[in-house]
Formats: C-alpha cells, structure tokens, sequence
C-alpha cells in the first residue's frame, strides 16, 4: 500500500511550528514504510495526526507510533488545521480522582435539589435549624444535669474514702472497704465518659449550626442564579 505525499499546507504547518527537517524527512520515511501491524497505534480515516516525541520533537502523520499512542495527540484536516484532540490515557491516580470528583458533583447536584424543593425562603431553613438546636440543647441540659450529681455523688465518696488507707496515713486507719471501692471507681468511671459524651453533644450542635448555615448560603446562591437566569 503506497502512501501520498503530505499535502503542501501540511508541509508549510510543520516548518512553521518549528519542527526540523529532519523530523520531516523522518515522517516521510515514516509513510513510506509498510503499515504497523500494531492495532494501538493505527488509525484509520484518513486523518493526520500531530504529536511529540520524548525529545520534544513535534511530528506529524497518519498514524502514530505504538510507544506514543497513549499521549495526548491532535487531529489535523487536509489544511492542517487542528479539529479535534485525542487526549493522553490517564493514569489510575488520574482516573481515581476524576471519579472523586464526579461523585462529588453528584452529591451537590442532589443536595441543591433537596434544598430548592424542600425550602421556600431562608426562614424555612432557620426554623429547622433552631428546632434541631432546641432538641440537642435539650439533650445536653439533661446530660449536664447528669453530671452534676454524678460530681456531687463522687465527691462524697472521696470524703469517706479520707478515713481509709492509703489515703488516711495515721496508724488506727483501716484499709478502704472493697464496696467503697469498686463505688469510687465505678463512679469516676461513669463521670468520664459522661464528660466525654457530653463533648461529643457539644461538637454535635457546632457542628450542625454549621451546616445548617452552609445551607443557607447555598440556598441563597442557587435562588439568586435562578433569579438572574429568568
């Protein structure tokens, strides 16, 4: 199968856009050598492609070479002019992250719908907001009021616990009775980790006000792009 000549305008393309006459020649061999029996770096059609080689020489041709069929590539028509643009394979780092990204645009995509068909003004946002502020207050109250008798529960035990060893150093004192404690230990055991659920109920309620406002000032975009749009 004989290959035509690159057409003049092509030519003229490749020397203005500074590729050597070497890499001309090079394509000229290039077509004149039999068709690659390797299936990824043919191309059919009739199109020219433009790529670059790892010395940074730009080629040209109807076909490109196996070892650079996965980079980045133009599509020329006969005036050698760019109408298209095949892009390099990306990597699965590459891939990993375009679909990170999709998936994310879907997300939002979803909650903006959620937002424009469940609210009708800001106040409609605020009001559920305030009452699921309410709620965790509530919760919270409940809980400190917990923790303030557990304190008040703990310090007596420590009072009583002052008369037995090893807190009591003087020689008449007798050892802690086992039921004072496993109570002392029992008790300072609850008061921690209703210490820390309690954090946790205060992270919560930041953390909420939070998103509600992210809400909000989503919602106000979106109501202002539908606005502007109409």
């Amino acid at each position: 199968m004989s290959l035509s000549p690159a057409p003049l305008a092509l030519l003229l393309a490749m020397l203005a856009s500074g590729v050597g006459m070497d890499a001309v020649a090079q394509e000229k061999n290039r077509k004149a050598a039999p068709p690659s029996s390797a299936g990824q770096g043919s191309f059919k059609g009739g199109q020219t492609y433009r790529w670059v080689d790892d010395q940074n020489v730009t080629h040209y041709g109807d076909r490109v070479p196996p070892e650079y069929a996965k980079r980045e590539r133009a599509v020329l028509n006969d005036q050698a002019v760019e109408v298209g643009r095949l892009e390099a394979q990306k990597t699965p780092e590459q891939i990993a992250d375009l679909e990170r990204r999709d998936k994310l645009a879907r997300q939002q995509k979803e909650h903006d719908q959620f937002l424009l068909t469940t609210y009708t003004s800001v106040r409609d946002i605020e009001a559920l907001r305030d009452q699921r502020l309410q709620q965790l207050g509530d919760q919270r109250a409940s809980m400190e009021s917990y923790v303030g008798s557990l304190d008040e529960r703990l310090s007596q035990l420590q009072l009583r616990a002052q008369l037995f060893r090893p807190y009591n150093a003087s020689r008449g004192a007798k050892q802690m009775p086992d039921k004072l404690a496993e109570e002392l230990i029992r008790t300072v055991n609850e008061v921690r980790r209703q210490r820390s659920t309690l954090d946790e109920r205060r992270n919560e309620e930041i953390a909420l006000r939070a998103r509600f406002q992210s809400d909000i000032d989503r919602f106000r975009l979106l109501r202002t792009s539908a606005t502007a749009a109409r």
